[in-house]
């Protein structure tokens, strides 16, 4: 029988803690080059975070980055970032520092369209304040901190409190992960990016409940006959199907925002929604089924209870059931005389003459 066959029926048995090293090494990898990508290039934050002027035109006469380079140059905003954007008709885009002259801000708009060869009532602008920008970075912090603290109450109250540790070690690893990716890419942190990391906190931490649920309740069925590596090992199995085909029924829509919507019909403002919400609902799935449950057996290995358990000798799942007594055959008794007179025999009839 092939793995996807077992895996279809709940049939397989990974030994997921027995192989934990390998997804905390993996882990470990990836962490490292995620925190390692902030600390030397840091976040692309955009302009709603660090305050500034964006300037959108239509690139019809075709100029490049070194052309719109020049033309800012005169007003000393030549370390302005520049993009060259393709949504149906490419176009520029101009991000730069606050401008608070308004007659100077209306000569850079002049500028930038005469080399993108536009009019200059046909360029977009968006000026944002840097208290507006620090207020949402605020909110955003403030409803991160609310939201774990929540959880984390929930999840001891409902389990216990290595579940509850375990599961913000799992979504701490999925905000790394995510935020090591748009360092990477250089990708545009914007308000729709904080919304898709909340959304993916949640999705994490609603794919590591269903795995602890699922180790409370072997648990109980258990009734102290299964180790702790077999309980952990057996719910994992057993979970293991439906967490992969609810990551993929989530992948394939956000997928193709991702890839198709932005990259192929140049839809640019979902870009930075659909990649938080990618790589967060790929690393949800992998931090709940190799890092959570790993790690919470680990914690829990000391404990005495599970000692005892695994210096016991092992016990069956199911008591046998009992034995059928087979009932001993009587020997057979040869069938009794009949009882009464003998039958006479018929009478002759007489001749007659």
């Amino acid at each position: 029988m092939s793995v996807l066959t077992r895996l279809y029926r709940n049939e397989t048995t990974f030994d997921f803690v027995g192989r934990k090293r390998i997804g905390f090494t993996i882990s470990a990898i990836l962490l490292t080059v995620s925190v390692g990508s902030l600390l030397v290039r840091g976040l692309n934050l955009g302009v709603d975070f660090e305050g500034g002027t964006v300037i959108e035109a239509s690139n019809e006469a075709g100029a490049t980055v070194a052309d719109v380079r020049d033309a800012l140059r005169p007003f000393g905003l030549e370390a302005a970032t520049i993009q060259l954007t393709s949504g149906g008709a490419e176009g520029i885009r101009v991000q730069a520092e606050i401008i608070e002259d308004p007659v100077v801000e209306e000569s850079v708009v002049t500028a930038v369209a005469v080399v993108a060869g536009v009019a200059a009532n046909e360029a977009s602008v968006t000026a944002v304040g840097p208290a507006f920008g620090e207020e949402i970075a605020r909110s955003a912090v403030r409803a991160l901190v609310i939201f774990l603290i929540v959880v984390s109450i929930f999840i001891a109250w409902r389990f216990e409190w290595k579940m509850a540790l375990a599961g913000l070690v799992a979504l701490f690893h999925d905000l790394i992960l995510t935020a090591g990716v748009y360092s990477i890419t250089g990708f545009e942190v914007t308000p729709s990016t904080v919304i898709a990391i909340l959304t993916i906190l949640g999705y994490s931490l609603y794919d590591t409940v269903v795995v602890f649920d699922k180790i409370v309740e072997t648990v109980q069925i258990s009734e102290g006959r299964r180790t702790l590596k077999q309980v952990i090992n057996d719910s994992m199995n057993a979970v293991l199907m439906r967490s992969l085909n609810t990551s993929l029924t989530s992948l394939l829509p956000v997928g193709s925002l991702l890839f198709v919507g932005s990259y192929l019909l140049g839809a640019t403002t979902l870009r930075d929604f659909a990649l938080a919400l990618f790589v967060g609902v790929a690393a949800g799935t992998y931090s709940s089924i190799f890092v959570a449950a790993p790690l919470l057996a680990t914690w829990k290995a000391n404990e005495p209870e599970w000692q005892e358990i695994e210096a016991a000798p092992p016990k069956p799942d199911r008591a046998p059931p009992p034995k059928e007594k087979k009932a001993k055959k009587s020997p057979e008794r040869p069938p009794a005389p009949a009882v009464g007179p003998k039958p006479r025999p018929p009478k002759k009839g007489k001749r007659r003459r």
